[in-house]
């Protein structure tokens, strides 16, 4: 992964910033980094409103719950009736995807035919935006300016991966669990770069943190002795999701990065270059994200 020496920010300028002045949805809220997101953005007075499986954190009046199984094409695509419903979404000035698995060492895959791992990681995003994209429209002022709405997609983007559009659903015969979960990283960043290119009414953004001491792992590694200790010995070198908040909150602020549409941003929050090989990608990535759908719709 390369640095972007074109993008300069400093959180110092936005310590003033009225944070009570953005309400932002979180997709995949609820646990690890979206869950220290979310409660960084809530103690600085944002509205919060947070889609998972399972609430975790006490209801607040800025802290919302919403829900879902993100690994079933049906259940999110009632998330977008939901959140288009009375023009709920029309409010949103943020919105941040962080749901995501490993791949686990054999295939997994949903009731609706889906590869598990791409359907929570990269697939549930795609719908989710695809279906709320024309609504989010809600503007927000920093520094002055008056900021187009913005989407994180958090991932792994930069690290040059180029994906494969043509086996999308890791195909039992050919299933790598290492192949399948990079395919979703490209999937997720050739989304960026999509939006980037078709859409004017608001800002994309790629979040890679790195690794960052969570559970999202326990799909591959299991929850036993072995994994536990792995997981111990790893996080001497890992940041914790509260640290990593700490430094993204910033930055989905900053109107420093307001002309810096598609770009990507490390587990520091700097800069960093797409990756070029996904980008003859992007549109393959796009056209076979429908046929999934199709595919999950059909069952």
């Amino acid at each position: 992964m390369a640095p972007n020496s074109n993008i300069h920010w400093d959180p110092e300028n936005v310590k003033n910033f009225d944070f009570n002045s953005i309400k932002v949805l979180i997709v995949g809220g609820t646990g690890g980094l979206g869950n220290a997101i979310a409660t960084e953005l809530v103690n600085k007075g944002s509205d919060v409103t947070v889609i998972g499986r399972t609430f975790r954190d006490n209801e607040k009046s800025n802290l919302h719950f919403i829900k879902a199984d993100l690994s079933l094409v049906k259940n999110c695509e009632d998330v977008v009736k939901n959140l288009r419903k009375d023009n709920t979404v029309n409010d949103f000035t943020h919105v941040i995807f962080t749901s995501g698995i490993f791949s686990s060492r054999t295939r997994q895959a949903t009731e609706e035919g889906i590869e598990r791992d791409m359907a929570i990681s990269y697939l549930s995003r795609y719908i989710i935006l695809k279906g709320i994209q024309s609504q989010l429209t809600k503007t927000f002022k920093t520094n002055d300016i008056q900021a187009k709405p913005r989407v994180f997609v958090m991932g792994f983007p930069g690290n040059n991966n180029a994906g494969n559009p043509d086996d999308m659903n890791g195909k039992p015969e050919n299933y790598n669990f290492l192949k399948v979960h990079m395919n979703t990283v490209a999937a997720n960043e050739a989304l960026v770069l999509h939006y980037a290119k078709e859409t004017t009414s608001f800002n994309i953004f790629g979040l890679n943190p790195g690794i960052i001491k969570t559970n999202i792992r326990t799909n591959l590694t299991g929850t036993g002795f072995l994994a536990r200790m792995m997981e111990n010995v790893m996080s001497f070198f890992q940041q914790t999701p509260e640290s990593y908040a700490s430094k993204i909150v910033p930055l989905l602020v900053t109107s420093e990065i307001e002309n810096n549409n598609g770009s990507m941003f490390d587990n520091n929050a700097n800069g960093l270059l797409r990756s070029e090989n996904v980008v003859p990608n992007v549109e393959k990535f796009w056209e076979n994200s429908s046929k999934l759908v199709d595919l999950a719709n059909s069952k």
